[in-house]
């Protein structure tokens, strides 16, 4: 039986590096034995927490009289004297690097859950240019461990999402349908089995029809003057000219009743908008909708009969009667005994490694464990930008299908909605190259792949140097206890006798005597020569990121 109740005692290793896996794009070693020391609810302290950013934020916001859409980025990002590009399509590749750099170095749980947000409800950065994109991204870390229904109301007035879904055409003469339909059945409730003709369980075609009336004279606001109260982010307006007046009928899909809404003036829109709102998320579904979705997210991607009533039906239910507050529903899961594979007598059949990592995770949760030294934006702003625009966004998460902030479907990037291959997605004939290659990029300093593989990523790993300084291999002479190491925190579970042997004596030691590797370490620390260890680390961290293993979580 799945369980929700509280996992006993600390961590230890093997639960800490999943909880911290699943939980954030930055993984360390360091974090990992700090919370291998704890309990679950201890390390969530930590975890559940949304940090400060780490560079200034890109965009002036909010809304500046005097400066109505200027970009902030030549103060940090661009040298001294350099003339702001004119274009919008390159200038929002300075947005996505920053938000790039913050996800990596975010050690909460911030910017994975504003990716889930992002997936969840899906925009684009080229709708309305960078300016709005980014209050789009601030619109989602105002909502990472907030109210559910509060952000799904506001997302309704964001000014990308307005134009992304057409809502900024919908107008009483002319309705457009668009993002009602995706409302109900991404952003909410879902559709559920249909059950006759425009009838999908949850709604009915009707009910979109009246949806798109609700919504009605809604308009984006591309010059960012005005902004919402609460969040004081920029926010689109109401045009009561363009709105359709009267009563909009539900039908009994919505708590049994012909529900009926209607707003008088340009003041009751907002009103009116609210009670939509309210209508949706007195449905169970909505939130249930929700909790599976948290589910495939952070734990599995197949939700049997038994974690349907086991799991999601009592989340459903914290989620409810918390008023759809996110926070203490996410408290739940991590600190379950289902969530740590603990429920039941195999330890290992239904979470660990049941996942195939996305690229972000992948990519950075490699390159935050051995700690690279990235470019520093105040003293060398065009590599850093180059690392992460030509390096991470184009040629690495391009090769492996995460063209982040350009999915090219409503639903989002299929990997995380599509039935029934989920995460298998990721790894496919067209990615594995890129997948494949990354061990390859981050050792010799190089794309690697693609067009002009030889030119510099804007990163290197020194493995070598990793290994005699980082303090996280305790004996770096000792090739037992060195393999041991990285096996144990890259691989979901501990490696079998055979598969270790495999690390260690076929790829590490290249079948030689383990008193060959030490008298190497040694020479090297006596001669300053590295070309002998330097081959077998080498040798070592490819087949480890090359792995079956490694490419899940």
């Amino acid at each position: 039986m799945a369980s929700l109740n509280p996992l006993q005692g600390t961590l230890g290793h093997r639960r800490a590096a999943l909880l911290l896996r699943r939980t954030s794009f930055r993984y360390t070693k360091a974090k990992v034995d700090e919370m291998a020391g704890q309990t679950a609810a201890q390390a969530l302290t930590s975890l559940l927490q949304i940090m400060p950013f780490k560079l200034p934020q890109p965009i002036y916001s909010p809304y500046d009289p005097q400066n109505p859409n200027v970009v902030n980025i030549k103060t940090w990002c661009l040298p001294v004297g350099t003339a702001l590009p004119a274009e919008d399509f390159v200038l929002r590749r300075w947005v996505m690097t920053w938000w790039l750099h913050e996800a990596m170095n975010d050690p909460g749980i911030g910017h994975k859950m504003s990716f889930f947000w992002h997936q969840y409800m899906i925009t684009t950065i080229q709708t309305a240019g960078n300016t709005h994109f980014f209050d789009y991204l601030s619109l989602l870390r105002w909502g990472t461990l907030g109210n559910f229904k509060k952000l799904a109301q506001k997302i309704s007035l964001d000014n990308v999402m307005l134009r992304y879904l057409n809502n900024d055409q919908n107008t009483k003469t002319k309705p457009n349908e668009n993002f009602a339909r995706e409302f109900f059945e991404l952003f909410t409730i879902g559709k559920g089995p249909q059950v006759g003709p425009g009838d999908y369980t949850n709604y009915t075609e009707d009910d979109i029809v009246q949806a798109a009336k609700v919504l009605t004279g809604m308009r984006a606001n591309l010059g960012r003057n005005i902004s919402d109260p609460q969040t004081a982010i920029p926010r689109g307006v109401f045009n009561y000219n363009q709105h359709t007046p009267g009563d909009k009928q539900f039908s009994t899909r919505f708590q049994g009743k012909n529900k009926v809404i209607g707003a008088a003036n340009v003041a009751g829109m907002e009103n009116e908008l609210t009670e939509f709102v309210d209508m949706i998320f007195a449905q169970p579904e909505t939130a249930k909708n929700l909790c599976r979705r948290f589910y495939r997210y952070f734990v599995n991607q197949s939700i049997t009969p038994e974690i349907e009533t086991d799991i999601i039906a009592p989340l459903t239910n914290l989620l409810i009667s918390s008023n759809y507050e996110i926070k203490p529903v996410l408290e739940k899961l991590f600190q379950s005994q289902h969530f740590f594979d603990a429920d039941d007598s195999d330890a290992t059949d239904e979470v660990f490694g049941g996942m195939i990592k996305s690229p972000l995770e992948l990519a950075f949760q490699t390159i935050s464990f051995f700690n690279i030294p990235i470019p520093d934006p105040m003293t060398k702003p065009q590599q850093w930008f180059n690392f992460y625009n030509r390096g991470i966004l184009q040629r690495f998460l391009g090769g492996a299908n995460l063209p982040l902030f350009f999915a090219n479907d409503v639903a989002g990037y299929p990997a995380y909605h599509q039935e029934p291959d989920y995460s298998h997605q990721w790894f496919s004939s067209s990615t594995i190259i890129a997948r494949y290659k990354l061990g390859e990029m981050l050792l010799t300093g190089k794309l690697s792949f693609g067009e002009n593989p030889d030119t510099n990523l804007g990163i290197k790993l020194d493995i070598v140097n990793w290994v005699k300084t980082s303090g996280s291999i305790s004996d770096p002479k000792d090739s037992y206890g060195l393999v041991k190491t990285l096996t144990d925190y890259f691989m979901p579970e501990t490696v079998d006798s055979d598969r270790f042997d495999y690390f260690h004596v076929n790829v590490f030691l290249d079948n030689l005597p383990a008193n060959d590797w030490t008298y190497e370490w040694q020479n090297y620390l006596s001669t300053g020569n590295a070309t002998e260890v330097r081959i077998p680390l080498e040798r070592l961290v490819k087949a480890i990121l090359y792995s079956q293993e490694y490419q899940t979580f």
